[in-house]
């Protein structure tokens, strides 16, 4: 097979090198094709329109690319001015190096470019194959490859070897792409010395930008890029203007990586904006069934190298190299906009797509497309919204993919699990009946602190007043002696007669109050053998100044009130069975953490100046007595038994008694 693929090379390297002596070439390097076959087949315009330059312009020209700074804005506005006017041909060359500044690039670099290509030829000696002859060298690279890929488990058997399967499926890429680019130019066509050089300076340029930048490596397209390079600079120029166009944000590193994915977003974003800008066009060419990925992606791949008219090419790459990425989407919208006329009457995918990629001569000459392509505007923050708005798309896409992947998971869990949770409770359900009644629990236990603190606030109130009024009492008077305020007090605040009165109610009340029960079950308990003494008790606690001798009379008025009415409590308990004490009301749980007896709850009504008043005192301690053992009463059941069904936490009456109590 390889004695026969060499044969036929033989044969059409004799054949190609007998049409390359026979042509002729334009001033560019095009062969000048003869037959209308060969003609519609490449597809190349030899009457070229390019302004020429005077000598003065020219003489310019070369002032200013020999001091040219590139941070300069004087240097960029006067070089605008030279590409509106037309780059002479033999200057192009200088001008895409002071625009890409290749110089400064690679004085900066630590690659070595002489030295990459000593170690490239390395392995293509291994394989027999010369960088002179890679075209003929096709078959072989592509035999050594099938058997790589046939015995890559046994790969390691070959350690004298300095390739691998990568290097050569790079080679053989590169090769098969060499053929592909420009073979009507004279520095790439047959089989001349001059194309043999062509075609190795080539592949060296490619297989030393791969070495260079792995991450990007070689992807199609790049073999244009750098022929077109070659066609103006040297060899080692060509390869740093290829680094920079391709490594700098600003011109062409948006556009190439191993996956394509870069180029594909920029023609999604040229989609958006060619929607923006011709509505109508883009939803006609919808309609046709032509999207823009057909034949934008080789116009950027290529940078618009299939065009008929080269000098309307080499006008395209200055303006590139002087606007950036900006000015493929201007280049792009001029040709769509000079060709829309012809595709709204086109209905046919068939008529469409060629027209776009083949654009026509009338359309591609210099005097029609680079006047039209200064006229066009493109502003860099159209492109930005454009681009934000494809990221947001495929964002939302990308969600969207993530949500359906969980949404399917999620399914086929529960799918599996419905059998488990319909045959047997699961534990989770256990866990929260308990952590309800647990739950209810608490409440409980916290309403219950909360009554407390409103039943016992009131005294606090009443202490802090008395201690208020004394301290803004000080500055204004003297303190007299404690005996002065003694009688002072309790001679402004109650009479003898208001005293004598006074015993005489309650009196009257101790013989009137029963101990009895309520309609419901609720325990009333109430005052009546100690009455008398408490009441006594009371006035001394009211007769009390502030003084140490009156905190002492009130800590043992206090402490004699809890006792009597302890004593209370257990003589009812006796007396009668119905009536259960309140402590018993309680639960074990709660009775530690809960409220003190009753009992033990001093009465914080001040001293009153009548004897209606006082009767109305003992009215609201009664109720409030009262409203807080029928609450305990109601939810005794809960605390006893767990149960949140015969919880009852009705807490008004009690709050507000003992809020009114707070407030008087």
């Amino acid at each position: 097979m390889r004695k026969r693929s060499s044969s036929n090379a033989s044969r059409r390297s004799s054949t190609n090198r007998r049409r390359s002596e026979n042509l002729r070439f334009d001033e560019f390097g095009f062969a000048i094709l003869t037959k209308r076959k060969d003609q519609k087949l490449h597809h190349r315009c030899h009457d070229y329109s390019y302004p020429q330059l005077s000598s003065l312009r020219v003489k310019e020209l070369c002032e200013l690319l020999s001091y040219w700074n590139g941070a300069s804005f004087i240097c960029k506005s006067q070089i605008e001015r030279f590409i509106r006017m037309g780059i002479p041909p033999s200057l192009r060359g200088r001008v895409w190096k002071c625009l890409l500044n290749t110089e400064s690039l690679r004085e900066s670099s630590d690659f070595n470019y002489q030295k990459c290509l000593s170690e490239v030829r390395g392995p293509l000696v291994d394989l027999g194959v010369s960088e002179y002859g890679i075209l003929s060298a096709i078959a072989t690279l592509s035999d050594t490859q099938n058997d790589l890929d046939l015995n890559h488990q046994q790969s390691s058997s070959c350690p004298d070897t300095c390739y691998s399967v990568d290097d050569i499926t790079l080679f053989r890429q590169i090769a098969l792409d060499l053929q592909r680019s420009f073979p009507t130019h004279r520095s790439l066509m047959g089989e001349s010395p001059e194309a043999i050089e062509g075609q190795a300076k080539l592949f060296r340029v490619l297989i030393a930008y791969a070495k260079y930048n792995p991450q990007v490596g070689y992807s199609q397209g790049m073999s244009y890029i750098a022929a077109v390079l070659l066609m103006q600079l040297g060899e080692e120029e060509a390869f740093w203007a290829l680094t920079a166009l391709l490594d700098k944000p600003r011109y062409l590193a948006e556009l190439f990586d191993l996956s394509l994915t870069k180029v594909q977003h920029q023609v999604k974003v040229f989609d958006q904006f060619l929607k923006h800008r011709k509505p109508k066009l883009s939803q006609h060419m919808e309609s046709v069934g032509v999207l823009s990925v057909h034949f934008v992606m080789p116009w950027f791949l290529t940078l618009f190298t299939s065009l008929p008219c080269w000098d309307s090419v080499l006008a395209v790459w200055d303006h590139i190299f002087l606007h950036g990425l900006s000015a493929v989407f201007r280049i792009a919208l001029t040709i769509i906009e000079l060709l829309e006329p012809r595709l709204m009457e086109l209905n046919d995918e068939g008529a469409v797509l060629p027209l776009l990629l083949r654009v026509p001569v009338d359309v591609a000459q210099y005097t029609v497309l680079v006047p039209a392509l200064w006229a066009t505007e493109v502003q860099d923050w159209e492109l930005k919204c454009m681009n934000s708005l494809v990221m947001d798309e495929t964002h939302h896409a990308s969600k969207a993919e993530q949500c359906e992947k969980q949404k399917d998971t999620l399914s086929s869990q529960i799918r599996g699990k419905e059998e488990e949770n319909v045959s047997a409770p699961s534990e989770g359900e256990k866990n929260t009946e308990k952590d309800t009644v647990a739950g209810a629990k608490s409440v409980l236990t916290r309403v219950m602190r909360l009554a407390q603190r409103y039943l016992l606030d009131p005294m606090g109130r009443q202490r802090a007043e008395e201690k208020i009024s004394q301290t803004q009492a000080k500055p204004r008077q003297r303190s007299p002696a404690p005996g002065r305020v003694f009688r002072s007090r309790t001679s402004a605040s109650l009479t003898q007669a208001q005293i004598r009165s006074r015993r005489q109610s309650q009196q009257k009340g101790r013989a009137q109050q029963p101990v009895g029960q309520g309609n419901s079950g609720d325990v009333t308990v109430t005052d009546t053998a100690g009455c008398g003494k408490s009441d006594r008790s009371e006035q001394t606690f009211k007769r009390a100044g502030t003084g140490p001798v009156g905190k002492v009379a009130r800590h043992h008025s206090n402490h004699n009130i809890r006792v009597k009415s302890l004593r209370l409590l257990r003589n009812g308990k006796n007396s009668s069975s119905k009536t259960p004490a309140s402590s018993s009301i309680l639960p074990s749980s709660l009775r530690s953490s809960t409220l003190p007896p009753l009992s033990s709850i001093p009465s914080s009504t001040p001293p009153s100046s009548s004897p209606s008043q006082s009767d109305e005192q003992h009215k609201q301690q009664n109720t409030t007595r009262m409203a807080f053992i029928k609450f305990w009463n109601q939810n005794r059941r809960f605390l006893e038994s767990g149960d949140s069904r015969s919880c009852r936490p009705d807490i008004r009456s009690v709050s507000q008694s003992g809020m009114s109590g707070s407030r008087r």
